[in-house]
């Protein structure tokens, strides 16, 4: 099947990234959908980051394939990459450049055409995220949100057909953090392919369509919140109360157990 017409915008296939005796990820395997908000969560160190990093093509894996609308991010990487659009938790956006010199560049470096349309589009991202009055300052003089917008914006610019984002309402206030989700949602709902790791998990809860917990370099569920709720074995458990009770050690999962069994 053409990578245009598979319904898979991401995969992974059973990646594997060894760090000398330390095995970070460990077989991990899972899809995303053409339009879906698709939720990765971890705790610090679970390997979350570095699955990331394999799937846009920063970190090459040990083993196992990293897929982008069909298109092997090691062994295609520029089909790949034209249609994938990375955030890291800490972005990098040139401190020396001002907030529309640095998408001019990003839009220079992926050739998009000069003229009419892309002023329009850089335009409306600087406005949508509240930075048009703050543009001729250097990005150096940024705060951290300002940052994590900005970043955003030169990802935008482009309109990638796939997101792979680390914590992207990291550092922005109610306000900024509610723009980002609705504007997730809205990109879900054309077409874009969002694969969303986050600390924060109300977020992942509200906006997910599905959600892997990996822990420890594994997989240890992937679903729905029903599908997760049935694999814990808690009906009405939220997500934190899942998350919790899936990637505890034996002891702390007795202690979960019992906090959340009923009556007690």
């Amino acid at each position: 099947m053409a990578a245009s017409m598979n319904p898979t915008a991401v995969e992974a296939r059973t990646l594997v990234k060894q760090y000398g005796a330390t095995r970070a990820v460990d077989g991990v395997s899972f899809q995303v959908g053409r339009g879906e908000i698709f939720g990765f969560l971890g705790a610090n160190g679970a390997g979350k980051t570095t699955t990331l990093r394999m799937l846009c093509g920063l970190v090459s894996p040990t083993s196992g394939q990293a897929l982008i609308d069909g298109f092997d991010i090691h062994g295609q990487p520029l089909e790949a990459k034209s249609r994938l659009g990375y955030l890291d938790e800490e972005p990098f956006v040139h401190p020396h450049l001002t907030g529309r010199e640095f998408l001019e560049y990003i839009a220079d470096l992926y050739r998009m055409p000069r003229g009419p349309e892309r002023q329009r589009r850089m335009e409306r991202l600087l406005r949508l995220f509240e930075l048009a009055d703050r543009d001729g300052e250097l990005i150096s003089a940024y705060s951290h949100g300002m940052r994590q917008k900005i970043g955003l914006a030169s990802l935008l610019i482009r309109e990638p057909s796939v997101l792979l984002l680390d914590e992207p309402t990291n550092g922005l206030d109610p306000r900024s953090a509610r723009l980002v989700k609705d504007l997730l949602e809205e990109l879900a709902a054309r077409g874009t392919a969002v694969l969303l790791s986050t600390h924060i998990l109300e977020v992942a809860q509200a906006l997910c369509r599905r959600i892997a917990i990996i822990d420890r370099g594994h997989i240890v569920a992937t679903g729905t919140m029903d599908e997760l709720r049935a694999q814990a074995g808690s009906e009405h458990a939220s997500l934190e109360d899942l998350f919790l009770k899936l990637t505890a050690g034996p002891e702390s999962r007795e202690l979960i157990e019992r906090l959340l069994a009923p009556n007690s």
